[in-house]
């Protein structure tokens, strides 16, 4: 009898874990005007595709203190100066990190890494076209970072909007590279 109690205590203590850990990592999907497949995660960050300029007073409204950005310069509607100049007349923090999704570099993953776990950076709203590369770099962050275990952080990431399954391997790659 006692054992079946332990065993039943156990199964319901995990089943709570369990739905406490899928809340902490909650996504959740908003609409914003000038931004393309809005997802954010708790308080303290949000994925997003294609972010305009006219869409920065409002991140700043939702209580970012900064926006990343992973898009190249030479991406079809990537305006960086524009962006730039509207995230510093919103009071918001812009940092450029361009990601070739094609060509990836673990150097670009180390300078996100940087960005997103400074204090004074957070909570980030970070974006690139589609929310792709921002969920890869995202993933990242909750293994390398957060020590979170891949197939959770995965899961996620997914939800944000990782797609790409170039863009999973590497991550998996990076990931299984960089152990910490």
């Amino acid at each position: 009898m006692k054992m079946r109690f332990r065993a039943a205590a156990l199964a319901a203590l995990a089943a709570v874990l369990a739905v406490s850990a899928a809340a902490q990592s909650q996504v959740t999907k908003e609409t914003l005007p000038g931004v393309r497949n809005l997802a954010r995660v708790e308080t303290t960050v949000a994925c997003a595709g294609a972010t305009g300029p006219e869409a920065m007073p409002d991140i700043r409204k939702m209580g970012f203190v900064s926006v990343i950005n992973l898009r190249q310069a030479s991406e079809e509607g990537a305006d960086i100066p524009a962006a730039e100049a509207a995230a510093k007349a919103a009071g918001l923090r812009y940092i450029h990190i361009p990601f070739n999704a094609q060509s990836p570099d673990p150097a670009v993953v180390d300078a996100f890494l940087k960005a997103v776990d400074t204090a004074a950076n957070q909570p980030a709203f970070i974006h690139c076209a589609s929310a792709n590369r921002a969920a890869a770099l995202w993933m990242i962050k909750r293994v390398q970072v957060d020590k979170w275990e891949v197939g959770r952080a995965q899961q996620e990431a997914e939800a944000l909007g990782l797609t790409s399954q170039p863009l999973k391997q590497f991550v998996l790659d990076y990931i299984k590279t960089h152990r910490s």
